[in-house]
């Protein structure tokens, strides 16, 4: 490691409910998977640190809900977020129609450079309904890079962060280096809500409230 400072990034994942967002961030950060894991309620925050060269990279990563009543709030995470992972699952259609729609309300009302990374996740399945050539055409028009993952096996998952990090940083995307670049150990500093439960944030009631100082 060299003596320059260590770079910070917040980064969202947007999509439906249900596409296995917080599956991901899991396997990430923790190396397992929960089936039937609870939805997301709200929002919640972990970091991982990744190194990318001789650089340190610290994602701060923003899990969103997926339920359409959450939606209206969405904004208010990704504000600010310098990249994103567009996650929708590959044996529901009407996932990835809204995963474009997440991508271009990114475009439109994001920061201006932030990174986009569109995800076809639950690639363990057989069922597929969306060819991976269908996404990969769709990301290529709109200057975007895809990755096809599974949050259930681990396939995919550090490699689509990791280059998300390199994008971060300006780097060109390069599938050959080590993946074990992700550190074993990552920091959860997350925020708890009304009801003392980690990992979800309340954005109704934490409009009223001042930031927790641990939180992303």
């Amino acid at each position: 490691m060299t003596d320059q400072p260590n770079l910070d990034y917040k980064i969202v994942l947007l999509g439906d409910s249900s596409v296995g967002k917080s599956s991901l961030v899991l396997r990430l950060c923790k190396g397992k998977f929960i089936e039937n894991l609870e939805p997301t309620i709200g929002g919640s925050c972990v970091i991982q640190n990744i190194e990318i060269g001789e650089r340190e990279v610290k994602l701060k990563i923003w899990d969103t809900a997926g339920q359409e009543r959450f939606q209206s709030l969405t904004p208010l995470y990704y504000r600010g977020a310098k990249g994103a992972l567009i996650v929708y699952d590959i044996t529901n259609s009407g996932s990835y129609k809204r995963a474009k729609e997440w991508i271009r309300e990114l475009i439109e009302n994001g920061e201006q450079d932030a990174k986009i990374v569109l995800v076809g996740n639950k690639t363990d399945l057989e069922t597929k309904v969306v060819e991976d050539i269908t996404a990969q055409k769709f990301a290529d028009k709109n200057g975007l890079e895809f990755f096809t993952t599974s949050a259930k096996t681990g396939e995919g998952v550090s490699q689509v962060f990791f280059a998300l990090a390199q994008l971060l940083v300006g780097k060109n995307i390069n599938n050959t280096e080590n993946k074990n670049h992700l550190r074993k150990h990552s920091t959860n500093e997350n925020l708890k809500n009304k009801n003392n439960t980690l990992n979800t944030v309340d954005l109704q009631t934490k409009k009223s409230k001042k930031k927790n100082k641990n939180c992303c």
